[in-house]
Parts: structure tokens; C-alpha cells; sequence
């Protein structure tokens, strides 16, 4: 009896500890398998909290080197100590994996280290990562085993000279010119990171924008000021093939619409064109689990598979591939098999990319209602004219509210500014309760502060007009 559980996790990335704590915490007998060594999955490990770290350094190294000055703040010679800050970002995630191994120790998640097979809809055989095989007996199993970056033909990751974004995260040096294939948030971010740190990046992107789902309005603006910091574009463009020897990368590249090829060289590539679902080793069409072409795991609205007591959640199933995404369907899963009824809205997820300015958002694309038809509304609000962004020098960017034309309900919420992955939840909370632009106007905002910006583009979309421009 001891390897039966009410409930066993596979993966134990943001959407599995999550999950596996939640149904702990309501009473019910928890397992919880992972390969890593390390609980916290891609996320902790080679995703969020790594990148974020070197995000955080690498700006504040841009500033003393470009803007300490114009303050009256004088630093002498700045060196990199690139070890160094390398070695923070393995120090602040390694205090998290400890924090959730002790997490699960305080409610009682038996954790278990493995590559997971599921043999029946309550059955998962574990093969044991010091050896040997275990069976455990699940009257649930959640399916949380995230997503892996994905790869182009002719483009082979070494890791070395060609890295995932789990190797940008170790360069063991400052490319001179670094290429980013791919001008979604990851490459993006992690482009940001190394150009601070001195070197010349270049964008390759297939599509003739950057970051897809972001509103247009505001890539384009984002476009805009990542070029002044440094960024090269090479929209509309398709990586070939890259070659890699012991002295650099060199990349083929073809117009998207096909023509004439080019070469460039680089130091080091990061290919960033986005995640896969991972679902390799579990055997789930053994078992008859339904996937999408994509490899997604099929789920109803409250995550359940087509195998009774099977759930799945976070990047292997539909849907932004997001940590904060996974956990709180983890919870909302934890309830239901808890006897509750676990929900999460889907239409009001924020996303945010992480570099300065950040971008965030959430809901619906201005481009996005003009597709369906939608009548709407709109406030543009821009930081330049922010009081606070003004102190902090730090005025690039707008707060963007679309509300719905009649009702004024908002719809989406977009924003480019400093901490506008912190804006954003006031936007999220409004949404949630089904608000409107009147409401977040009416909001009393403290002064001097950036959320002042998204109080005066509610007011533009309520009334029309606003203080301060």
C-alpha cells in the first residue's frame, strides 16, 4: 500500500509541484515524479528564474556603464565579472530548488526521482533514476511534463557555438556578434541580456514582425527601442542552414518569400523559434491518451483527458506557454479531484517580456477585435508623459486600454514600460470581474507611480480625455 496515491504528478515544473502541493494540502496522498535532479522544471532550472536573474544584472551593469553619469553617479572603471554573474544565477536558482523540496517535505509529497511511464489510466511505472523500477498505483494522475525548445532542419544545437536558450544561459563568454533566430519573447530577452553585456546582436525572423501575439502598436514601438539599444533586424528571413566550427557559426539565410541566399557569420546562434510539447517516454498512445497534431495532450475545460482520471496541464496541453499558465491550472486541478470544482479563466492570462522596457498584456489584441468584428474603443496613454517614468528616466513606452464600445467592458490591456509585468495585474484583476474602463479611471492611483499611465489611457477609453495630455 505504500506506492498507492490518490494523486501522481508527472513533472515537477511550475504546473507539477504546483498541482502536487495543492492536492496535499486538501488531504490527498501525493506523489510526484521528475527526471531532473532538481525539482522546478524548465522554469526554475533553464527557464524563468535564470533568465530573469542575468536579465536583472545585466541591467543594472547597462546602467552604471550608460546612465549612472547623467545622474551625477560616477563609478570609475566598470568591469564584468562574467563568472561571477553566472555563478549568482546558479546560486539564486539552486535556493529555489531547495525551497521546493522543503515545500514538499512540509506537506508531505513523496517525491520521486524518474523517468515516468503511464501503463494504465492508474497505473505509472517508474524507472528509478539510481537504478531500478517502481510501480505506483494512482487513483489520479496529472500529466505535467512541460515543453522542450524547438529545433530547425540544418541548424544542429551543440550547445556550444549553436545554443538552446538552456545554453544562452551559460555562454562561458561575451560574443562578439551574437545571432538570435527567432524574435519571440525568449530570444528577445536573452538577446537583451548579452547585448548589454557588449555583444552585437541580430534578430533573424521568418515572420516581418517580432513577437507574434503582442499587440501591433505596440511591436512596433518595441521594435523601435530595442533598435536603439543596439538590436539589428533581419525580418522576413529564413535560416537555411549554420555551420559551426571551432572559430564561429556560419549561417545561410533566404528571403521568407524565397530568393536570392546570403551568409552571415556569427560568434554564436541562439535558436529561439519557440517550444514543443513533451510527452517523449510516456507512452500515452500505449494507453489510448488523445494528442492533436501538435502533440498536445487533448483536454476538456476542466483538464481532464479522454482517459477517466487522467488530467494534463501547463505547456503540453493548448494554450500560452506560460509557468504562471501551468500553476494555476495545477491548482484548479488539485480542487476538482479534491471533490471541488477547480476553474481558471483562459481569456485573461497576462504574458510579459522581460526586457527594459518590459511589455505586457493581456486579453485581446486590438488586431484581434478588428478580425471578429468587435466595436471598440481605445485609450493610448504615453509614459512620456508619466511623472513617474520622467524620475526614473525611463519614458519610453505607452499604456494601451480597449474596452468594448457599448458596455466598456475592458477587453485588452497593453503596456511597454518599466515594471509593466507588474502593471498588468491591475489590468488582470479588473478583467477578471468583468470591469470596465470607467472603473480603472475612477481607481484613485498613487502619485507619483507608473500605474498612474494605465488610470490615464482608462480615462482616454472612458471619457475621451485625461489630465495629462
Amino acid at each position: 500500500m505504500a506506492d498507492a496515491f490518490d494523486v501522481v504528478v508527472i513533472g515537477g515544473g511550475p504546473g507539477g509541484y504546483v498541482a502536487a502541493i495543492a492536492a496535499a494540502q486538501a488531504g490527498l496522498k501525493v506523489a510526484c515524479v521528475e527526471a531532473r535532479e532538481a525539482l522546478g522544471g524548465t522554469c526554475l532550472n533553464v527557464g524563468c528564474i535564470p533568465s530573469k536573474t542575468l536579465l536583472h544584472w545585466s541591467e543594472r551593469y547597462a546602467e552604471a556603464a550608460n546612465d549612472f553619469a547623467t545622474h551625477g553617479i560616477k563609478v570609475g572603471k566598470l568591469e564584468l565579472d562574467l563568472k561571477a554573474m553566472l555563478a549568482n544565477k546558479e546560486k539564486v536558482v539552486d535556493g529555489f530548488t531547495a525551497g521546493i523540496a522543503f515545500l514538499f517535505k512540509k506537506n508531505k509529497v513523496e517525491s520521486v526521482h524518474g523517468e515516468a511511464k503511464l501503463m494504465a489510466a492508474d497505473k505509472v511505472a517508474v524507472a528509478l533514476a539510481d537504478g531500478g523500477e517502481r510501480e505506483l498505483n494512482a487513483k489520479n494522475v496529472i500529466i505535467a511534463t512541460g515543453s522542450v525548445p524547438s529545433e530547425l532542419p540544418d541548424v544542429p544545437i551543440d550547445e556550444k557555438r549553436i545554443v538552446s536558450s538552456t545554453g544562452a544561459l551559460s555562454l562561458a563568454k561575451v560574443p562578439k556578434h551574437l545571432v538570435v533566430v527567432g524574435g519571440g519573447y525568449i530570444g528577445l530577452e536573452l538577446g537583451s541580456v548579452w547585448r548589454r553585456l557588449g555583444a552585437d546582436v541580430t534578430v533573424v525572423e521568418f515572420l516581418d514582425r517580432i513577437v507574434p501575439t503582442m499587440d501591433n502598436d505596440l511591436a512596433k514601438l518595441f521594435r523601435r527601442e530595442l533598435s536603439k539599444q543596439g538590436f539589428k533586424f533581419k525580418l522576413s528571413t529564413k535560416v537555411a542552414a549554420a555551420k559551426a566550427t571551432s572559430r564561429g557559426v556560419t549561417l545561410t539565410l533566404e528571403p521568407a518569400a524565397g530568393g536570392e541566399a546570403e551568409t552571415m557569420k556569427a560568434d554564436a546562434v541562439l535558436v529561439a523559434v519557440g517550444r514543443r510539447p513533451f510527452a517523449d517516454g510516456l507512452g500515452l498512445d500505449a494507453v489510448g491518451v488523445a494528442q492533436d497534431a501538435r502533440g498536445m495532450v487533448v483536454v476538456d475545460d476542466r483538464y481532464r483527458t479522454n482517459l477517466a482520471g487522467v488530467y494534463a496541464i501547463g505547456d503540453v496541453v493548448a494554450g500560452p506557454m506560460l509557468a504562471h499558465k501551468a500553476s494555476f491550472e495545477g491548482i484548479a486541478v488539485a480542487e476538482t479531484i479534491a471533490g471541488g470544482h477547480g476553474t481558471m479563466n483562459r481569456d485573461v492570462i497576462p504574458a510579459v517580456v522581460y526586457t527594459q522596457p518590459e511589455v505586457a498584456w493581456v486579453g485581446r489584441t486590438e488586431q484581434e477585435l478588428k478580425e471578429d468584428g468587435v466595436a471598440f474603443k481605445k485609450g493610448n496613454f504615453p509614459f512620456t508623459a508619466n511623472s513617474r517614468a520622467k524620475t526614473i528616466g525611463q519614458t519610453a513606452g505607452v499604456a494601451k486600454v480597449l474596452a468594448d464600445a457599448e458596455s466598456d467592458r475592458v477587453l485588452g490591456v497593453h503596456i511597454m514600460s518599466a515594471d509593466a509585468g507588474s502593471l498588468i495585474a491591475e489590468a488582470a484583476a479588473v478583467m477578471e470581474f468583468g470591469g470596465s474602463s470607467e472603473d480603472i479611471a475612477r481607481i484613485c492611483h498613487a502619485h507619483p507611480t507608473l500605474s498612474e499611465g494605465v488610470m490615464e489611457a482608462a480615462s482616454l477609453a472612458a471619457f475621451g480625455k485625461t489630465i495629462h495630455m
